[in-house]
């Protein structure tokens, strides 16, 4: 059967004399709420599993160094095949690619939920960031050739950057409450059936898209590209836990870091790259991705380390914590709803720096938190700092993916996505450990709200100087 373009979405009817604002047709919120609804999904699995890890370890017999894999077990994948499975879906449809992956993201997440003991459940982790792998580039490639670039995919990726932004909010308030309600196994139940409803759906509105040809697969890049960034996720993830002292640490890093710098070479000699050469040199995907990077590491980093100051030292309960976190949850959405008009009227790029300089300002402000109080600054200066980083979020992916052919939006989703992944998954190991040479908890929380905003303000500033030259 004939592989048939993604059916182009329409606006309406719009007055010839007044420009309407872009309007979504019924088919397009359609496809709009199913490739969101796998998006908010995975974000889900990034965090809904945090609150539940001690309770979830006592009962399958996991060490608390046995914990950590349940993270990583789902970051390492996740992360390291983004890559591979962006360019596999433009190469072979990405509707079919994002089908299988859901079929796979819900079955493991289906072996996580009766797992009974750590082997099967560690093993459903794995698989759950192998399918994330594959749903997320595939549903970013379907979002941007379904919606035509300009006000209407802006609207669109605006929709799916406060998706991916509630995700993560939603997952730690619905793991608190679902683990002291129903029990860990609920937050992977929860999983289970959200992909089985997008499994279902998903074939009725979606069409099959990719590029005409099939050219052939970069093995050699996909190797080293895959292989480094596991060995890199790898590495920092542990390190998170056991510091850098570990032999293992120190390999797997520099063999990460080696194999990454083995893929450049690789694909400036390859006939056909897994990435073109070309496309990392445009200052757009460079500076983006950089800008979304260090957006998604830094903002990860500072709900982790709130979380722990929240209920450690100022002893709120697992309840008030989530409340706190409600709140950042609604300064997303609000954010979500505004963002894409400031892109429209100031464009991504100013506001890709704007949004990084701002959430730099209000993770800041959090130096001024104290031993017996901080409730209040934590939850206005974190709201708002999330707030600036959903503007980030809108802004570099806009800014990565306009002007990139159809043919490559599967690379460019895919180092979209990779910057997403792998900067949630690199932040809280690289500033988490200024934390442990702190004596205090507060100084180490403090320690790591400095670095993260003085790293985001530099950050702002290097992007709008690289952005610069190519306007």
């Amino acid at each position: 059967m004939a592989i048939e373009s993604p059916t182009p979405v329409s606006v309406g009817p719009a007055d010839p004399l007044v420009p309407a604002p872009p309007r979504l047709s019924g088919r397009a919120r359609l496809v709009l709420f199913v490739l969101c609804a796998a998006q908010f999904m995975v974000a889900l699995d990034f965090s809904v599993l945090n609150v539940a890890l001690p309770v979830l370890g006592e009962d399958l017999g996991l060490s608390r160094s046995g914990l950590q894999w349940a993270v990583t077990a789902f970051a390492l994948p996740s992360g390291g095949f983004l890559l591979l499975f962006g360019r596999i879906a433009d190469l072979f449809g990405r509707r079919r690619l994002f089908l299988a992956g859901l079929a796979v993201f819900g079955l493991s997440s289906l072996l996580a939920t009766l797992a009974w003991d750590p082997v099967p459940f560690l093993a459903g982790r794995a698989l759950q960031g192998l399918g994330a792998a594959v749903i997320v580039p595939a549903g970013m490639s379907l979002l941007t050739t379904t919606f035509p670039e300009g006000p209407l995919r802006d609207r669109a990726l605006g929709i799916n950057g406060t998706v991916l932004a509630l995700g993560f909010t939603v997952g730690m308030v619905a793991g608190g409450v679902l683990t002291d309600t129903l029990g860990w196994r609920s937050t992977m139940a929860l999983l289970t059936g959200a992909a089985l409803i997008v499994f279902v759906l998903a074939p009725k509105v979606l069409t099959e898209s990719r590029p005409p040809g099939r050219p052939k697969l970069d093995v050699p890049g996909a190797v080293t590209v895959t292989g480094g960034l596991l060995a890199l996720i790898h590495s920092l993830s542990t390190a998170a836990v056991r510091g850098f002292g570990g032999a293992d640490v120190r390999i797997t890093l520099v063999l990460g870091v080696a194999l990454l710098a083995a893929f450049v070479v690789v694909e400036s000699r390859a006939a056909a790259p897994l990435v073109s050469l070309p496309m990392l040199r445009r200052r757009t995907v460079a500076f983006g991705n950089l800008g979304g990077l260090v957006t998604f590491s830094m903002m990860s980093t500072v709900v982790f380390v709130l979380t722990l100051y929240l209920q450690d030292l100022l002893g709120l309960s697992a309840l008030g914590t989530g409340l706190v976190f409600g709140v950042q949850g609604l300064a997303s959405a609000v954010a979500g709803v505004y963002a894409p008009r400031v892109v429209g009227r100031l464009g991504a790029r100013p506001t890709l720096v704007l949004s990084l300089l701002g959430q730099g300002v209000f993770i800041g402000a959090l130096l001024g938190l104290g031993e017996d109080s901080g409730v209040l600054l934590a939850t206005v200066a974190v709201s708002l700092a999330s707030a600036f980083h959903l503007g980030a979020v809108i802004a570099y992916g806009l800014t990565v993916t306009s002007g990139v052919p159809d043919e490559e939006q599967g690379l460019a989703t895919g180092l979209v996505t990779t910057s997403q992944q792998v900067g949630v998954t690199i932040g809280i190991p690289l500033l988490g450990v200024l934390s442990t040479t702190q004596g205090s908890m507060l100084d180490g929380v403090r320690l790591v709200v400095a670095a993260a905003a003085v790293v985001l303000v530099a950050t702002g500033l290097v992007v709008a100087a690289g952005l610069r030259r190519t306007a």
